[in-house]
């Protein structure tokens, strides 16, 4: 049988079309030192900040420390496995996490990696956790408001879209449930959601995951975890990897809200890891660039211009103070970063006033820019109202003569304070809030037995919207409170006040 050699030619020639080049470059060292978390390697000289270093096993880290002759990693997983000897690896891929629409509805690890019983994630799209934050060009003023469906935040401490707005308070003072009922009120809009919890237990979160499922919020929320239990590496790049998944639906012209619960934990991870790095300690022992570590993450936060799509994506960091202490050194630092903050004071919780904002200690830097024109119209003398409240207040304890004025204005606080309090997971809607304040800001409340303002005000807002439809209905499509809005706004409410009186009488 002979060959022909055009037959040969032919087969090399489609055999070398096919051929792959496979051929990867990689950078190989040893492990000098390994534990705690940390491992230590001889060799890595091509080694990027940040890079990913495979240890095999499945064990991978992060390099964070490049020094002359080894590099100092944190590794992503448990150190059990590894030993002096072993061999590491670079990968030539800088930390990142999966983002895409996949991971809502989803509770994963910093990694994109599935903690709940629904199966892989299916999604490929990865980006760095760590990414230089939009520039001043790239940005646009925050004027969209972002509506939690708290009065007492909507009214006076206003949130937008591309804030960043900190939660701060005690421990157990519901920093975390005014979070969740942001996230919730979100139902039914167009803002998703990244819930960052950082340090917590996982039965916590399980009871999170429950809770937004059971409103309907969890089909639009990512859940991000890294317990207690996890390496103190995982805790330190959680919320990087929150704000990675939130800054792809921001970059895709969507709109995000990320929470971080809490970065006082955070801070804590990234001081564990810092210390057995041996970097200088400094101030509580924190290292000199945790300052950084929290502007770097909060200043990604950011309403694009229309230029680059006019998404957005809005922060709200929490912070636990130990009581009430501001002027800790992690406090301080989230202050001055962000735009602004909701404390929550734990005498007003113990009263019973819940959510318990401080309304004088709290602001918002962006102010009624991010608020609608009604909302405006009737928050604007809450604040002037409760903190005229709150100073004569302070006097009346002492058991002084106190004229006509001065009993109004306690009067009129003390109804405020009363609207004010509103139960978790009901969040009121904006046209809700208006009539509320509206009665209670303008005196319309002052007749009214404190015993029977929360009772009144669910009256009095199912009357407006039965007997004002029309009303109601042009305030939620203009968003605007005129004066024959708030004249036939103000004959509704002595109607009503008229008629439950007549009820109560008989």
């Amino acid at each position: 049988m002979s060959v022909r050699p055009d037959e040969v030619t032919a087969v090399l020639r489609d055999r070398l079309a096919e051929y792959k080049d496979d051929l990867e470059l990689t950078s190989t060292g040893i492990v000098v030192q390994v534990g705690d978390g940390i491992a230590r390697v001889y060799g890595l000289s091509e080694a990027m900040s940040q890079e990913l270093i495979d240890f095999g096993k499945g064990v991978y880290g992060i390099a964070l420390d490049l020094e002359e002759d080894t590099v100092g990693c944190v590794l992503l997983a448990s150190d059990v496995g590894i030993h002096e000897g072993d061999e590491a690896r670079t990968t030539g891929r800088i930390a990142e996490t999966l983002v895409g629409d996949e991971l809502f509805g989803r509770v994963v690890n910093p990694l994109g990696e599935p903690l709940d019983e629904a199966g892989p994630v299916d999604t490929e799209r990865t980006m760095p956790l760590e990414v230089i934050a939009p520039g001043v060009v790239k940005r646009q003023p925050v004027s969209e408001p972002l509506l939690t469906g708290i009065k007492a935040i909507d009214a006076a401490i206003p949130i937008g879209r591309g804030q960043r707005e900190l939660i701060i308070g005690d421990r157990q003072t519901g920093k975390t449930q005014i979070a969740i009922d942001a996230i919730v009120n979100q139902r039914g809009g167009d803002v998703k959601c990244i819930y960052v919890a950082i340090g917590q237990k996982m039965a916590d979160v399980r009871r999170l995951q429950s809770t937004l499922q059971q409103h309907g919020a969890l089909e639009y929320t990512c859940i991000v975890v890294a317990t207690a239990s996890d390496p103190a590496a995982l805790q330190y790049i959680a919320p990087y990897a929150g704000c990675a998944i939130g800054e792809a639906v921001r970059d895709a012209g969507g709109h995000a809200l990320v929470v971080y619960d809490d970065l006082s934990k955070h801070a804590v991870a990234y001081r564990q890891v810092s210390l057995l790095l041996r970097r200088p300690p400094g101030r509580e022992a924190y290292p000199g660039d945790i300052f950084n570590l929290h502007s770097r993450l909060l200043e990604r936060a950011a309403k694009m211009s229309e230029a680059e799509g006019g998404g957005s994506l809005t922060a709200l960091p929490v912070i636990e103070t130990q009581e009430g202490d501001f002027s800790a050194y992690i406090p301080t630092n989230i202050v001055s970063i962000t735009d602004g903050q909701i404390y929550l004071d734990p005498k007003l919780f113990h009263e019973g006033q819940r959510p318990a904002v401080s309304i004088g200690l709290s602001v918002s830097r962006v102010g009624s820019d991010a608020q609608s024109k009604m909302i405006k119209t009737v928050g604007s003398r809450l604040k002037l109202d409760l903190a005229h409240y709150r100073e004569y207040e302070a006097f009346a304890q002492f058991g002084a003569d106190l004229d006509d004025d001065t009993k109004a204005i306690l009067e009129q606080g003390e109804r405020i304070m009363e609207v004010l309090k509103q139960a978790p997971l009901a969040p009121s809607p904006e046209v809700d809030q208006v009539i509320t304040l509206f009665a209670s800001t303008r005196g319309h409340l002052i007749d009214v037995p404190i015993a029977d303002v929360v009772e009144f005000d669910e009256l009095l807002i199912s009357y407006v919207r039965e007997k004002n439809a029309d009303m109601v209905a042009r305030l939620e499509q203009t968003r605007v409170l005129s004066e024959e809005d708030e004249v036939q706004l103000a004959e509704t409410i002595e109607t009503c006040k008229r008629e439950w009186r007549f009820q109560h009488t008989e």
